[in-house]
């Protein structure tokens, strides 16, 4: 078990340390799945996390816990420092102008229901159109449909492609000037489609329309450059890039984050409070109400640290090359269908097995120690464009191998045989 702390370690040349050396640094990696190594191939869910990362988690509840931002004594300030300073990692991360347009969340989730709720209230009215794309995970379609409800404005799909990419022309087309929002994932969470976010962005802002960015997909597997994008809304989870659980980072730019109410009330976040009004405070504490998860926030950077130690370029070249080999493994049997076939493509592959029912298929895998997501994945409008009610995905991280690929492979076999027999 390797306990170094990133800032200590060198990295030596990617081949090394992915995933090989990597590998090591992840606890829950060494365990054995009903006598089986586990093979663990549904990061696109979640991912484990390093020992630095626990490390540094455990650290703060032994060594500097205290309620930030409330008190003037020694703790207090030692929690508040580490948690700016995880604002500051996150803001060199994503590379955004400024730290305080970073705003801590409980996840992407939480980050897309904040903009709803505030840009919802601020901007949009009955009549007006919210365009959201036929690949969204649920998270950013859901929230629209509820700021729909209580507007009167309509969510307008932007469809997916037959290769399955979302098309800048397509977009062109659909906005209108009733258009007052796009909302748009970067990385599909099913197809591993690296939409041309760039491109799809200049041309929303062509037409003046603000562009909202799920990148949960995207961060722990290329760089991000939220001022190179121009996006105007920015989100990701913490524990998709190897942090804790129950954190999120909602990038905003200045001037829409000034512009839009705060999404809750409650302590932090106020300038003043009498019984007869209440006056908030500014960027970033006006959006974060309440005593923040911020031993989660601090993981959050030293998950980032990591990820920065290994190297985004180097991360990114090994996972092309792993989905490269999954790919051409797959294609290798008979009776497989692979779901999409976009020009662009990242870390997940998403199949169905002819006549298996796609449960049954994450069950036989499973019983040898292969972890995969199996079901409608929180995108039933793409499984529907898809034709199907299901799917296996097979998702990699930096820490996964093409032995584990190998081993997807001769389990997918097993299942062949149970159910062909």
């Amino acid at each position: 078990m390797n306990k170094q702390n990133p800032q200590e370690f060198v990295k030596p040349d990617a081949d090394l340390r992915m995933p090989n050396r990597l590998r090591s640094d992840f606890p829950i990696l060494q365990r054995k799945v009903h006598g089986y190594p586990l093979v663990y191939l549904d990061n696109a869910a979640t991912t484990h996390k390093p020992q630095v990362v626990l490390d540094r988690i455990q650290e703060v509840y032994k060594d500097g816990y205290s309620n930030i931002h409330r008190g003037v004594h020694y703790l207090s300030g030692v929690a508040s420092q580490a948690y700016e300073d995880a604002r500051k990692t996150v803001r060199e991360f994503i590379n955004a102008p400024h730290e305080h347009e970073v705003i801590f969340t409980g996840g992407a989730t939480d980050s897309i229901n904040l903009v709803a709720a505030s840009f919802g209230d601020a901007f949009v009215q009955e009549g007006d159109e919210i365009i959201v794309s036929g690949m969204e995970h649920h998270s950013n379609i859901v929230p629209w449909h509820m700021m729909c409800r209580r507007t009167g404005a309509r969510v307008r799909t932007l469809p997916v492609s037959e290769n399955g990419t979302l098309e800048p022309a397509t977009l062109k087309e659909l906005i209108s000037p009733k258009t007052r929002l796009v909302c748009l994932v970067y990385v599909s969470h099913v197809l591993g489609t690296v939409n041309d976010m760039q491109e799809l962005i200049r041309l929303c802002h062509e037409q003046d329309v603000p562009v909202l960015v799920d990148g949960a997909q995207a961060v722990q597997h290329m760089q991000v450059d939220v001022r190179e994008l121009d996006a105007d809304f920015f989100v990701f989870s913490g524990h998709k890039i190897f942090s804790e659980t129950g954190i999120g980072v909602l990038y905003g730019k200045e001037d829409w984050l000034d512009k839009i109410p705060p999404y809750r009330g409650g302590g932090g976040m106020i300038s003043s409070v009498t019984m007869e009004q209440t006056s908030f405070g500014e960027l970033p504490f006006k959006f974060e109400a309440g005593t923040a998860n911020y031993v989660a926030a601090i993981s959050l950077a030293a998950a980032l640290d990591y990820v920065k130690q290994a190297g985004l370029d180097a991360i990114k070249a090994h996972e092309d090359d792993l989905l490269a080999y999954a790919l051409d493994r797959l294609d290798e049997l008979d009776g497989l269908t692979i779901y999409g076939n976009p020009p662009n493509r990242c870390s997940v592959v998403s199949f169905n097995l002819d006549g298996i029912h796609h449960y049954d298929a994450g069950m036989v895998l499973d019983k040898k120690g292969i972890a995969v997501r199996t079901g409608k994945l929180c995108a039933e409008p793409l499984l529907r464009r898809l034709g199907v009610d299901g799917v296996i995905r097979a998702s990699f991280a930096l820490y996964n191998s093409k032995e584990d690929v190998d081993q997807l492979i001769e389990g997918i076999k097993t299942a062949h045989n149970l159910f062909r027999a």
